[in-house]
Parts: C-alpha cells; sequence; structure tokens
C-alpha cells in the first residue's frame, strides 16, 4: 500500500474519532484560538497606528524643521527664513503662488467623552494655504476659519473623541475663547485628531511671537524633492532638516512598532508555550485511546512513519481549526476597533487593523504550535509495539 495513502487513511480514522476525546480536543481548539486572538489584538494596534500615520503622509510633500529636531514639537524656525526657503526649487504653484505653509505645533488639555479623563491634543496653527497643500483635507462641516478671529476648525476624530467640540460650541482653554466653526478630515490621517487655527492667532495666543514649528511644502512631484533638499541643505543660511512628510510620519510610528513587536512576541511566546502544552496531552491522550488501533494498523503493514505523520496531522488540523477561528473572532472584535494613543506628546486617534497578512501569521503561528505540541506524541505512537497496543487492558 502507498505510503501515501496509509498516511491519509491513518489520518481519516483518527480525526473520526474525535468525539471519544472531545474534551482534550476543545481545550486544544479553545488554546489556539486564543492565542490567534490575542496576538492579532496586540499586533492590530501596530498595523492600525502604522497605517494612520501612513495616510498623513505624501511624497509631494516636505516638512522642513530646524536642523537637529526630530520632531514638530521640538522645532522652531523663524519668520525670516520663509522668503530663503520660497527661492528652492521643486515647489509647486497654485494661482501664482508658492504653495508652502509655516506651522505651529503646540497641545490643548481636554476632556475625552467615554472616560472624562484630560489628555493633551495638538493645536496647530495653519495659514489658509494648509487645505491646498494636501487635496485629502477638506472641510466636512461648517467653514474655514477666518484668518485672525478665535476660530478653530476640527478633525473629525477629535470631534468624537472629546467634549465641547461640535460645531457652535465655545472651547475655554486658559483665558482664551475659541469658536469652533467646521469640522475636517484628512483622509483617516493623523491631522483628524487635531485642532487648527489661524497662526498669527495661535502664535499671540501662546507668546511665539512670528516664530513656527515647521514648513510644509507642496512640491510639483515627488521627483522634486531630491532637488528642494539638496537647495536648502547646501545653503549657509539655514539650519534645517528636509524629509518628505511619509518618510517623517513614518518614523514616528517606528517606536510604538518596536513597542508593540517586543510586547508582542512576548505574549506570543508565553501563551503559545501553554497551546504547546495543550496540545501535547491532547495529543498523548489520542495515542493513548488508540492504541490497540494503532497497533493493529501496524499489524496489517502500516509504516511508523504513516502513523507519525497521521498524529502530527491530527494536532495540526485542530491548531489551524483554532487558529481560523481566533483569527475570526479577532476580525470581528478588534478590526476597526477605534482607539488613542500618545504620540510624541499628543494624543492620535487610530483604528485597529486586522489585516489579511496579520491572520495569515496568526494562523501560520498555530500550526506551528500544533506541529510542536503533537511531535513527542507522533513519535510515541510510531514507536508504540505490535505487542504492546494489542495487550488487554
Amino acid at each position: 500500500m502507498p505510503w501515501l495513502r496509509q498516511t491519509l487513511l491513518t489520518s481519516a480514522h483518527s480525526l473520526g474519532t474525535l468525539g471519544r476525546r472531545l474534551d482534550s480536543s476543545l481545550a486544544a481548539l479553545f488554546g489556539f484560538a486564543g492565542v490567534v486572538l490575542v496576538l492579532l489584538a496586540v499586533l492590530s494596534i501596530r498595523s492600525g497606528f502604522r497605517a494612520t500615520l501612513a495616510a498623513s503622509g505624501s511624497p509631494d510633500i516636505a516638512i522642513v524643521l530646524h536642523g537637529g529636531a526630530g520632531t514638530e514639537v521640538n522645532s522652531v524656525l523663524g519668520e525670516q527664513l520663509i522668503p530663503v526657503i520660497a527661492q528652492a526649487p521643486g515647489i509647486a504653484r497654485s494661482g501664482g503662488e508658492r504653495l508652502i505653509s509655516p506651522q505651529l505645533l503646540t497641545q490643548v488639555s481636554l476632556t475625552k467623552r467615554l472616560t472624562g479623563t484630560m489628555a493633551e491634543v495638538s493645536f496647530r496653527g495653519v495659514t489658509p494655504q494648509a487645505l491646498r497643500i494636501d487635496p485629502r483635507l477638506r472641510i466636512v462641516r461648517g467653514r474655514m476659519f477666518t484668518p485672525g478671529l478665535d476660530e478653530i476648525i476640527v478633525g473629525a476624530d477629535a470631534e468624537r473623541d472629546f467634549r465641547g467640540l461640535r460645531v457652535g460650541n465655545v472651547l475655554h482653554a486658559g483665558p482664551y475663547r475659541w469658536r469652533v466653526v467646521g469640522v475636517f478630515v484628512d483622509g483617516g490621517g493623523l491631522h483628524d485628531s487635531e485642532l487648527w487655527t489661524s497662526l498669527p492667532v495661535l502664535q499671540g495666543a501662546y507668546h511665539r511671537g512670528s516664530s513656527f514649528s515647521s514648513l510644509y511644502v507642496r512640491l510639483r512631484s515627488s521627483a522634486a524633492f531630491g532637488r528642494f533638499k539638496r537647495f536648502l541643505t547646501a545653503n549657509p543660511r539655514l539650519d534645517v532638516s528636509v524629509q518628505r512628510e511619509s518618510a517623517y510620519f513614518a518614523a514616528q510610528a517606528r517606536n510604538l512598532a518596536l513597542f508593540i513587536d517586543i510586547v508582542g512576541g512576548a505574549i506570543a511566546l508565553l501563551m503559545g508555550g501553554g497551546a504547546v502544552f495543550g496540545a501535547v496531552n491532547t495529543m498523548y491522550t489520542a495515542v493513548a485511546v488508540r492504541a490497540r488501533e494503532i497497533a493493529t494498523l501496524r499489524a496489517l503493514g502500516f509504516a511508523r512513519s504513516a502513523v507519525l505523520c497521521s498524529v502530527l496531522l491530527e494536532s495540526a488540523a485542530l491548531a489551524a481549526v483554532g487558529g481560523l477561528g481566533g483569527a475570526a473572532l479577532a476580525y470581528a472584535l478588534f478590526n476597526g476597533f477605534r482607539a488613542t494613543t500618545y504620540n510624541q506628546f499628543s494624543v492620535v486617534a487610530f483604528r485597529f487593523a486586522v489585516t489579511p497578512h496579520l491572520i495569515v501569521l496568526g494562523i501560520l503561528y498555530a500550526l506551528a504550535l500544533g506541529i510542536a505540541g503533537g511531535a513527542l506524541p507522533a513519535v510515541r505512537a510510531a514507536r508504540l509495539s505490535i505487542a504492546a497496543g494489542l495487550r488487554p487492558q
């Protein structure tokens, strides 16, 4: 009898006896499902956060910061730099104007809707050019703020997550009163969690004079970035760093991604060890229950390797079913789940993302655990002597 046919027949018979050891089999299934559920829940935080920051960046937009400043929060630029930077090649124009927007980034304390706790939210001063630089930005309710007035527009996520940000509300921040006049979206990007107002108004409110944090520049194309950057970094009058917007926001996700990778790895190892232990017990039980059947098959000429593979296949099947169940549950519970986290001292709203890549990763991990858990019982089954298996119990 060909080896493959022996393996398939033995495996089919093994799976057909699952009902006689339902308790241990269900315990293994739930163990694998639990591992995959928790693992995907953790990793979906990373994928969702990175997706939010990726949606915030465009290779056609450059961010100019003070030299050595890693983030906008730590950067301070002077107004006198704007005419110099405006002479750089590769800057896009609209209506005869170069698309350049100096921006000031600060924070304001707001109250979360769900918990009632306080959190720091990014408060950005911009010029009217900001909406023209990034075509993804658009007002969805209300109107744009009037330059020079104490008016703000709020990101859709910020409006949803914090109190007092509906259109028409007045936000009290220290001695200042800011009237909410509009809600904007950023295509699911970082700015959806921010508040925006007129740059000169915010400079005055926070006593920043004419300084600002960053300069956002719309380029004619992605290919123009090299020329633009070389012009600025080669100018001795400028002490600036230049990054693509996409690269800048991707860098902001690295620390959180690394932390989640470490936490996710630790959880995967700890819970994976428990799942392997459960699989070992389950498969040892299966071998014990089927000892007489295995001995009979061996007496009929079935190869040891066919018996070994059948035990491994059963363990892998339990792992696959458990992994699929855990992945389905993770997708149902966590995909699209809204959450907030701190990023560079401010709150960022994002959604968990249980991606196809993560689902495949979770199922493959469950399969690896299943094979590891079935290895020792499979070896024991293969080594079981015919005489011992047929001995009356």
